[in-house]
């Protein structure tokens, strides 16, 4: 049973790993390229969308790596996990008070209400989120850590 946990609970936190690096290296990049209209309408879809999807994944992701963690307490590689929960929990934070509040002003932005500076805004959101990145992906990497 401890296995099938550590290998769903890798498994969720590895694509959400994969989610939000596309988002970051990919799809954000793409909509930069694009005239600002367009741009700007692809960064607020983007935030409807997935500011209503990634919540549940962060938090699910989190709950299961504390099971993991509580499950083989007394087990080799359990220090990794737990850092690994203190690494996502930490992703949490930063979301709530640094990128959410940016997300949720830029996704209702049209073309005619969007403010003067909303290109600044959405360099700011990129660079909290590359740090995001970071920060799953180290937990990422210890929890993989952990299974081996």
């Amino acid at each position: 049973m401890l296995n099938a946990l550590e290998v769903i609970t890798t498994v969720s936190v590895g694509l959400m790993v994969g989610v939000e690096g596309a988002v970051a290296f990919v799809m954000n990049p793409i909509f930069s390229a694009l005239p600002d209209d367009s741009n700007q309408q692809a960064r607020s879809h983007g935030g409807r969308m997935l500011g209503a999807l990634m919540p549940f994944w962060y938090i699910g992701s989190l709950v299961l790596v504390a099971i993991w963690a509580v499950a083989a307490w007394s087990q080799e590689g359990t220090g990794l996990v737990v850092t690994a929960a203190g690494l996502l929990i930490t992703s949490v934070i930063m979301s709530v008070l640094l990128l959410v509040p940016i997300n949720n002003r830029g996704k209702n932005w049209t073309p005619e209400t969007r403010p003067a500076d909303w290109k600044e805004q959405m360099k700011r959101w990129d660079r909290y989120h590359y740090a995001r990145v970071a920060v799953i992906v180290a937990a990422f990497t210890l929890l993989v850590a952990a299974l081996v």
